[in-house]
């Protein structure tokens, strides 16, 4: 069996539920089982002519259906679907999608605790690793540490934390900090460990304002590149939050 997840405003629709299990093999199927069940439910996932609204946003797990086979994506026993209806119940603002903030703050977490195991060591080739899985995590358009996030999820020590956000600028924080690591290694393949450690400090300090204070200071850049009009940087804060900051969750 799978489970759906349904969002606060929805849930008087199907007798005050918050999650509903379903027999279905794929998210299609699952939305027409829900609708079957609770009739009440349809008009608010699906339009007059049975298209799914465009406000409605689906994730299997914590990946947009989107990204996989959208509504013909399979689900498997364990499997939940999560029903997120866009900002305001409209439109979602032009670029915004669901981003895990859960997987964000992993992979911050995996980062912290690797730079600080490779200073306390003493081995820069870690550190140096750290910011190798970074880049190519950028390059794929992925955290670095996706498997931690994984384990953890099955571990179940965490659960998606999905807000509308733009992905673009967390994907240029990573790789900035991966251009600071590989920097700091070049400083110790010249002999400068002061100054390869000193940036690695950097990464965990920034990490960490990401982590604990919930201010990322590389989508601060990114969104200040978008107000200077830089190509290449073209999504705007979420409406309401300030920039590089975490955007509110939707109203429950």
């Amino acid at each position: 069996m799978s489970r759906v997840r349904v969002p606060t405003p929805l849930r008087a629709y199907v007798a005050g539920q918050s999650e509903v299990e379903v027999s279905s093999a794929s998210v299609a199927e699952a939305l027409q089982e829900l609708v079957s069940r609770y009739p009440a439910l349809r008009p608010h996932l699906f339009g007059e002519t049975d298209e799914l609204r465009p406000y409605i946003n689906l994730f299997v797990n914590d990946q947009d259906v989107r990204s996989l086979r959208g509504e013909q994506t399979p689900l498997t026993d364990g499997d939940r679907l999560m029903i997120l209806p866009s900002i305001a119940g409209g439109a979602a603002p032009r670029g915004l999608r669901g981003v895990d903030h859960s997987a964000l703050r992993t992979n911050q977490a995996s980062i912290i605790a690797l730079l600080l195991a490779a200073f306390v060591l003493a081995a820069p080739v870690l550190a140096a690793g750290v910011g190798a899985v970074m880049l190519l995590g950028t390059l794929a358009g992925k955290i670095g540490f996706l498997p931690v996030y994984w384990t953890v999820r099955r571990l179940r020590l965490a659960g998606p934390d999905i807000l509308q956000d733009n992905p673009e600028p967390h994907r240029f924080s990573q790789g900035l900090g991966a251009v600071v690591l590989l920097g700091g290694a070049a400083a110790f393949a010249v002999g400068s460990p002061a100054l390869g450690w000193g940036l690695a400090w950097l990464v965990i300090a920034l990490a960490s304002l990401n982590l604990f204070g919930g201010l990322c200071a590389g989508c601060a850049v990114y969104y200040w590149f978008n107000r200077l009009g830089l190509p290449g940087f073209s999504q705007a804060p979420p409406p309401g939050a300030f920039p590089g900051r975490r955007p509110q969750p939707p109203v429950e």
